[in-house]
């Protein structure tokens, strides 16, 4: 299994920055990776520099949202869809993204039952609970 570190995380986006400036070909993750970087022009500073980027601390306490961290969820969301894993979180993606008229946007609702799946486990120090994580995401519909 993959586990990349944070370090890695932030050197993976910067390259898929600096390569997508240099019009350099992208592999299919680094595409999808992208799509994201690309619907989140905000982040470009954070992107342009990717031992700055390894350095930078993102801590809760210094108020500043971790641009590695969301743009990750996206990409996680985006794969999690693509397969249909967990069973169900692509039509629920789908159902939301016609609710909202944004696939974007259903990605920031799924997003926030993401991290309150990945919290829950950690805190009660089991496996992420994937039908929990997709059912939350159809109450999000009602």
């Amino acid at each position: 299994m993959f586990t990349p570190s944070s370090h890695d995380v932030r050197r993976f986006f910067c390259e898929v920055f600096r390569k997508h400036h240099a019009k350099e070909i992208l592999t299919p993750l680094e595409s999808m990776a992208l799509d994201w970087i690309v619907q989140h022009p905000e982040y470009d500073d954070a992107l342009q520099d990717a031992e700055a980027a390894v350095a930078r601390d993102y801590s809760v306490e210094g108020g500043q949202a971790n641009p590695f961290l969301h743009l990750s969820m996206h990409l996680s969301i985006a794969e999690q869809v693509s397969i249909d894993q967990p069973r169900g979180i692509r039509a629920a993606y789908e159902a939301l993204s016609r609710k909202l008229d944004s696939s974007h946007e259903a990605h920031h609702v799924i997003m926030e039952c993401l991290g309150e799946m990945i919290w829950n486990s950690q805190r009660r120090g089991l496996p992420p609970d994937g039908e929990a994580y997709v059912e939350a995401v159809r109450r999000r519909l009602s």
